[in-house]
């Protein structure tokens, strides 16, 4: 089930289009700032005015940028189609004629969502790193208003960013693939899916909101970014809990409607 579902939605036309537009994001933002290469960028603070320093500060820029809303844009419309293609075309029915059971189905969607996301996260980061050894070279990770990392301190902050982002992404994605199960047309379920980023990324704006943000995932999600602040410490602990909370949440709500209706109805 997992290559069938890969095969026919990772690969599906509007799959590598979203790919390749994560991928051109890095690509033109570096570009756009060649010219500051080795030198702060403007006059920005942060991992934004540190972008041009290196081909790892150029990455953790671009996810920065990436990650609040075009990210799980792209992370969502994978899940919700995995989630009700079979439904939408039809062919749902068949499948449960067939020896194929719902634990098994259910398992397959679940594995090809979680590798949609991590390949829509791999996206990110590689385009970035590539992009900025061609443009800006391998050197030490620059904090403004701190000393370079080391090398090994920098990737071991990046990948532990990157993982951090892919757990978060998977929140989004169990979201979206339960909203694919519970409505009755996949654009429905992504619609949806998109609305709950966009509105919860203005509430979390919102610090007269705060007691109601932080029991949204997206309340989180750039946590990591305190990872390369000059104190170099974050705290990912709550982000953490919070989605794991929601993807348990979400897939447990997919899995209780797979069990007591027929969602092909």
């Amino acid at each position: 089930m997992l290559r069938v579902e890969l095969t026919t939605q990772l690969l599906r036309v509007r799959s590598l289009i979203a790919l390749a537009c994560l991928a051109a994001v890095p690509v033109a933002a570096g570009f756009a700032t060649a010219s500051h290469a080795g030198h702060r960028n403007g006059t920005q603070g942060g991992l934004f005015g540190a972008s041009t320093y290196s081909a790892l500060n150029h990455t953790m820029a671009s996810l920065a940028f990436i990650a609040p809303l075009l990210l799980p844009i792209a992370v969502a419309l994978p899940a919700t189609a995995i989630a009700s293609a079979d439904r939408d075309w039809g062919t749902l029915r068949y499948l449960y004629v067939a020896p194929v059971t719902r634990s098994r189905l259910l398992a397959g969607k679940l594995a090809a969502v979680a590798v949609t996301t991590l390949a829509a996260t791999a996206c990110v980061l590689v385009a970035g790193l590539l992009s900025g050894l061609a443009l800006f070279g391998w050197h030490r990770f620059h904090v403004i208003g701190a000393p370079t990392l080391t090398t090994g301190a920098a990737l071991g902050r990046v990948l532990a960013a990157g993982g951090y982002t892919f757990l978060c992404m998977l929140s989004i994605a169990a979201i979206a693939f339960a909203l694919g199960v519970l409505l009755p047309r996949g654009t429905e379920a992504l619609g949806a899916a998109i609305a709950f980023v966009v509105v919860a990324g203005i509430l979390n704006g919102q610090s007269a909101l705060h007691a109601v943000t932080v029991v949204l995932p997206v309340h989180y999600w750039q946590n990591w970014t305190h990872l390369f602040d000059p104190a170099g410490a974050a705290h990912l602990g709550a982000g953490t809990a919070a989605q794991i909370a929601t993807i348990v949440l979400a897939t447990g709500l997919a899995v209780l409607v797979l069990s007591r209706r027929d969602p092909a109805a």
